[in-house]
């Protein structure tokens, strides 16, 4: 499940990824536009610029802008850096698999089988999905499926 820091984070870079490229915005109006602790989106942001999602400025005229287009940035990676893997179990996780202490045959295990399917439908999706696309779905205010499992 996407976490709280998960969802703040998202929703932070669709605000930005509404803003005029170059434009930045305070971590205050991001906050107040979008119903997020400020505090706790600081460190959010902080997170996102360490992984090259967003560049700061501080001093008049600054704040938060993206780092690359809207469209270059893919919404996997903004969870991953925020959540860490989106396997929902970590022995169907690729990026940090471990084995599970109670299991006896991974071949023939019905919940890492079926969490391997689950993993690789989450990653279809939000790894083909931009943070551009996420905006538009946004302001259309339609939910748009486009993939088939």
């Amino acid at each position: 499940m996407l976490t709280k820091k998960g969802k703040y984070g998202l929703k932070a870079m669709v605000h930005l990824a509404g803003r005029p490229p170059g434009e930045p915005s305070l971590v205050t109006d991001i906050a107040t536009s979008n119903d997020i602790p400020k505090k706790f989106l600081d460190t959010i942001l902080g997170e996102l610029r360490n992984a090259g999602f967003v560049n700061s400025k501080k001093g008049k005229g600054g704040g938060y802008t993206l780092a690359r287009s809207a469209q270059d940035i893919r919404v996997g990676h903004i969870i991953r850096v925020l959540d860490g893997p989106l396997a929902p179990i970590q022995c169907a996780s690729k990026t940090a698999y471990r084995r599970c202490d109670d299991c006896t045959d991974e071949k023939r295990c019905g919940v890492r089988l079926v969490m391997l399917e689950a993993r690789e439908a989450i990653t279809q999706i939000l790894d083909n999905r931009t943070l551009a696309d996420m905006r538009a779905l946004a302001l259309s205010g339609e939910q748009e499926f486009t993939y088939t499992i």
